[in-house]
């Protein structure tokens, strides 16, 4: 496998981590969104090879057992998300810089995983209370889920410190200029980071 770099977006849910990546991914050129593996089903409108790929829990044991992933989590139990390696070659096969959305547990797994080739990037929320007026704003969880997510974000937001940059999301549009910058940085550098 041909190795290149790869850029790690990782944040709290409702930090506002797949806003910035959606802006970016139109400004970037040679970058690709690397599809996460799921355990979970499909929701709405998502589609299997687009929005993730879904996994039945048994397949993605399998998955698991064969060795498959860069890096898997229980992100809630019974849920699994994780990166799988036959993603990661068939981004950098076409030449392209590999975008990946992933939890915080899993983002600095992948910092381990790609060492210097990776630029690993924490999306932090303005404040908790924000960060519930999001998750309540996006009505996608009851309050057993967002009460889950809230105590998940505390301990997430401890491990900032692990990543090569932190960008508060208070402002879109900085956040996304802050993001195009570490990355532009990133993609014009050929020697590892201090």
């Amino acid at each position: 496998m041909t190795e290149g770099k790869a850029i790690i977006f990782s944040a709290p849910s409702g930090s506002g981590k797949t806003t910035i990546i959606r802006r970016l991914l139109t400004q970037l050129e040679h970058v690709q969104f690397s599809i996460s593996a799921t355990s979970r089903q499909p929701r709405s409108g998502e589609r299997h090879g687009e929005d993730y790929y879904y996994l039945s829990q048994e397949e993605f044991q399998a998955r698991v057992e064969a060795g498959d992933f860069a890096e898997w989590e229980e992100v809630y139990e019974g849920l699994r998300y994780g990166t799988l390696k036959s993603e990661i070659a068939r981004i950098w096969a076409e030449g392209d810089t590999i975008l990946f959305d992933v939890d915080v547990k899993g983002g600095l797994r992948l910092k381990e995983f790609f060492g210097d080739r990776a630029l690993a990037l924490f999306v932090m929320p303005p404040s908790i209370s924000v960060l519930e007026q999001r998750l309540r704003g996006r009505a996608t969880d009851d309050e057993h889920s967002i009460a889950k997510r809230l105590n998940r974000a505390e301990e997430e937001l401890q491990m900032s410190p692990r990543f090569d940059h932190t960008i508060i999301n208070d402002d879109l549009n900085r956040a996304v200029a802050e993001a195009a910058d570490q990355i532009a940085q990133f993609l014009r550098s050929d020697a590892p980071k201090a």
